[in-house]
């Protein structure tokens, strides 16, 4: 898969439950905060957003756990952009960055509510124009 954006982070002992490896709820994390990171290079701030009555809202997630990370793993995390209609869809995946292991791979759709409703965000669009083919 063609990345358009990557960032590093390290896995943290309180990420990790009682088998020693990431607790599966904190992969969403990781995605949304990369996410996040991908909106502020875009131009867009979440916050701001949301003072213009626009929400970009997850509307559906399809998650695959591949290989399990530890405490101290530093991680890559890699995302993709598609839009399919309305929606925005983010390939996310999570690798180990010492070995390039995959070890998640998330399919996350949003969509924007505009004052409340489900709507378009030009703003959305035209920050993204660039990334979607």
């Amino acid at each position: 898969m063609k990345y358009i954006f990557e960032t590093r982070m390290e896995v943290r002992d309180y990420e990790c439950d009682i088998e020693g490896i990431v607790n599966n709820a904190q992969y969403v994390h990781y995605c949304e905060h990369t996410r996040h990171l991908f909106l502020k290079q875009c131009g867009l701030s979440f916050a701001e957003m949301h003072r213009k009555g626009v929400d970009a809202v997850v509307a559906r997630m399809q998650l695959q756990y591949k290989v399990p990370l530890k405490p101290d793993d530093e991680i890559i995390s890699r995302l993709n952009l598609t839009k399919e209609g309305i929606k925005y869809v983010f390939h996310q995946d999570i690798y180990r960055a010492g070995d390039e292991t995959l070890c998640f791979r998330g399919k996350i759709e949003l969509v924007c509510l505009v004052n409340g409703r489900l709507g378009i965000s030009h703003d959305y669009d035209k920050a993204f124009e660039k990334f979607i083919q």
